[in-house]
């Protein structure tokens, strides 16, 4: 937790503590908050190979000093050949998870870090910002708890799957174990190359190469062609004005505008306390189930959608109808699938006043498992998740953006104050973020204890498949009672438990002081300068 004295030049945060300090050592060494986020997302890919990769997706939303914000969408789209035929030849009724048809979407993660930086004026060197993430995967790290126990839960589907999987975290024929080292020497040259060469190097020159070279050899749909059309781009992020803070979130494909409606739908309930309550939780899960019903029939590639997400954000009797259906003394029932996926959320501030949110994910743990051999890039298998169906919803189609559980959060209060928040967690990514930015904004309560404190999750993450109404289990136990005698079904899990995901959150205030915090579910720290 940061408690910062007026002063302090900017903070970050991120669930490993590597990957804070080497942003933090980038805003002592005169960069800003887009290029400590860039150490921080290099790291992560390195130090949290479960969560994150660079051959993998990520959004952006950066706030400037002077209130502008912006958004940069890196999800990359379905490659030119990844269509129906291409699935029924191989004599499938679904696209896998994992392996070399589950990885068929271009890589956007390092087309987001090209884009944040060109909004710097003079951004310090690739081998600056690069060179924490070099030295980790050359030399090795630690293996985590979590990382270790994931590895192990996920290895009888990883280790047999094409390509250097194996090789780098089973070199000894079982999964590493927490505390053994783990080193990725490919990995650690295409950093050092991306670093020599520019990030353009792999999506147009000769890394790109490389990677096409072992794509093709293992069968991934994805190809030189596709790499070399890919950019990120950059559109005006969903945005909510509620009271004295207008609140913003990434467009579709991802499920901001779930994230926003929650929030939009929370606040026209009453609101009596305390913080965690029963008022405050039953509204804020029957929010989130109303804004679900509408992602999981509109949310998608925006290209395909038929609704304006920022239109019915700005129209207050539509929501004020979707308010309307909340019954604020009974739950209502909740047969509903799940969305998956495990993530990274990370946020900086600097001096000047620019704060950005960024989250970056491989979908499942470890992606589609496919780690092409010359570059050691894991390949996300986020593309698993289109339909093989001729049309309708996230059905698959060249070209097309598959629907994303990842949305960052960030908030500009009247008063001066920036907050960027989020956490990741798939399917619990808007609900942790409601609970954060409530407890915090609308009823008082201190940034690290809003983290600390219990969480609830509605659905599926982190490999619970039920959609039962998940409480930790610190919650005053009239709560559970209360929630129960109104129709929800509770299942009580562990203290503090990972399946609640990895929050972080950073407040500027006006006056230059900050506040950080990060989630004790997690391997991170919130670190100021």
């Amino acid at each position: 937790m940061i408690h910062s004295v007026q002063g302090y030049r900017g903070a970050v945060t991120s669930p490993h503590h590597l990957a804070s300090q080497a942003g933090l050592d980038v805003l002592r060494d005169g960069g800003g908050a887009i290029e400590a986020a860039v150490a921080m997302a290099a790291t992560l890919a390195v130090v949290y190979p479960h969560m994150t990769a660079i051959g993998g997706d990520g959004f952006w939303i950066v706030s400037e000093p002077d209130g502008a914000v912006a958004a940069i969408d890196a999800c990359g789209p379905a490659a030119a050949s990844a269509d129906l035929p291409l699935y029924a030849r191989a004599g499938l009724a679904a696209i896998p998870t994992r392996g070399p048809l589950a990885a068929l979407t271009v890589p956007g993660t390092i087309g987001g870090w090209q884009a944040a930086l060109a909004r710097v004026a003079d951004p310090l060197p690739l081998n600056r910002l690069l060179c924490d993430a070099i030295h980790h995967a050359e030399n090795g790290v630690a293996v985590t708890e979590s990382g270790a126990q994931l590895a192990a839960e996920k290895s009888a589907e990883l280790r047999g799957q094409l390509g250097g999987y194996a090789a780098i975290f089973e070199p000894e024929g079982r999964p590493l174990r927490a505390g053994e080292r783990l080193v990725q020497p490919a990995l650690a040259r295409t950093l050092r190359r991306l670093a020599d060469d520019g990030l353009d190097d792999f999506y147009r020159g000769a890394l790109a190469g490389d990677m096409a070279a072992d794509m093709a050899a293992l069968g991934c749909p994805v190809t030189g062609v596709d790499l070399a059309a890919y950019a990120a781009t950059m559109p005006t992020p969903l945005h909510l004005r509620l009271g004295d803070v207008s609140l913003y979130n990434m467009t579709p494909p991802t499920q901001g505008l779930a994230s926003l409606l929650i929030l939009g739908l929370f606040n026209r309930q009453s609101r009596p306390g305390p913080a965690d309550g029963f008022a405050h939780v039953h509204a804020l899960v029957e929010a989130t189930k109303q804004a679900f019903l509408l992602r999981d029939r509109e949310v998608g590639d925006p290209a395909y959608m038929t609704i304006d997400p920022q239109a019915l954000l700005d129209d207050a009797a539509a929501l004020d109808a979707m308010a309307a259906r909340i019954d604020p003394a009974r739950a209502l029932p909740w047969p509903q699938p799940s969305q998956q996926g495990d993530t990274v959320w990370f946020g900086a501030v600097d001096a000047n006043g620019q704060a950005v949110s960024v989250i970056q994910s491989t979908y499942h743990e470890f992606g589609s498992g496919i780690v092409l051999p010359r570059t050691g890039v894991t390949l996300q298998n986020r593309g698993s998740s289109f339909r093989l169906a001729p049309d309708g919803w996230n059905a698959l189609r060249p070209g097309r953006k598959p629907f994303h559980t990842l949305n960052p959060a960030l908030a500009r209060f009247d008063d001066g104050r920036v907050m960027s928040y989020g956490t990741m967690g798939g399917e619990g990514q808007p609900q942790t973020q409601a609970a954060l930015f409530t407890r915090y904004a609308w009823f008082g309560v201190p940034l690290q204890r809003a983290i600390t404190a219990p969480r609830w999750l509605l659905g599926r993450t982190w490999g619970a498949e039920s959609t039962t109404l998940k409480l930790e289990d610190r919650f005053d136990p009239v709560l559970y009672d209360a929630l129960r005698a109104a129709g929800h079904d509770v299942e009580i899990v562990a203290p503090f438990t990972s399946m609640m995901g990895h929050a972080g959150a950073l407040v500027r205030h006006a006056d230059g002081r900050i506040e950080g915090a990060s989630d004790p579910r997690s391997d991170g720290a919130a670190l100021a300068w």
